[in-house]
């Protein structure tokens, strides 16, 4: 028996990257809650249930957007193997953090979710294949990228939290400066040891302090990897 006509699914008016874009603008004018199906549909002057013929649920939006971020230019930096492996991967730690400072509101959504899209797959793969001419084996290599991407989410976590997503990123030396500030209120009778340091706990946010980090880390697995 011949089959019938085939029945057309819902029309599509948008792009799944404009439903990513709107989402992304939700982020960074109203923080990670706003970050809801019927609040993108809203934007999109769209009924909620019309953004499930772009994407099946609320976490396949979270999941695109933090590969918007991601985006491709990370892999780019990793397979640029004219450069040494240590040089790549700071340049992409650097290069994921200034993107994430851009869109405070997204540190707390990368901890919320999957990092599995395939601009993140790809990075993952970059990070592996410099990581491997360290010295390294794939299982150490594979313990290296987790401990290199635990360490620059961790730190832009910690350095969002202080942050309000909904206004422009404030110059690095004026959050510094701010917190100089609060810690000059340190009792050093109290706490003599946090007292002879404060300048250097106040720039903990900077990009010095977060550079030193990952150096530490990647001279460890270069030692590892002789």
């Amino acid at each position: 028996m011949a089959e019938g006509p085939r029945r057309r699914g819902p029309e599509r008016a948008f792009t799944d990257e404009q439903i990513v874009g709107v989402a992304l603008d939700l982020l960074d004018e109203h923080g990670p809650d706003a970050l809801s199906v019927r609040r993108i549909a809203a934007k999109m002057g769209l009924a909620p249930n019309a953004i499930y013929t772009y994407f099946p649920d609320k976490q396949a939006i979270l999941r695109a957007v933090v590969d918007r971020i991601v985006g491709e230019r990370d892999t780019q930096i990793l397979n640029d193997t004219d450069a040494p492996w240590r040089e790549r991967i700071v340049r992409v730690s650097l290069d994921i953090r200034t993107r994430l400072l851009a869109h405070p509101g997204s540190a707390l959504l990368f901890m919320s979710a999957p990092i599995d899209g395939p601009n993140s797959l790809a990075l993952g793969e970059g990070l592996l294949g410099a990581l491997a001419e360290a010295g390294l084996d794939a299982a150490d290599a594979a313990r290296a990228s987790y401990a290199v991407i635990v360490y620059v989410l961790g730190s832009v976590a910690l350095e969002a939290s202080e942050l309000d997503p909904t206004v422009p990123l404030p110059a690095e030396a004026d959050r510094i400066a701010e917190r100089r500030g609060a810690f000059a209120a340190v009792p050093a009778e109290w706490f003599p040891r946090t007292a002879a340091v404060t300048d250097v706990m106040a720039a903990y946010i900077g990009t010095e302090q977060f550079t030193w980090g990952l150096e530490r880390l990647l001279d460890g697995f270069a030692a590892r990897g002789r």
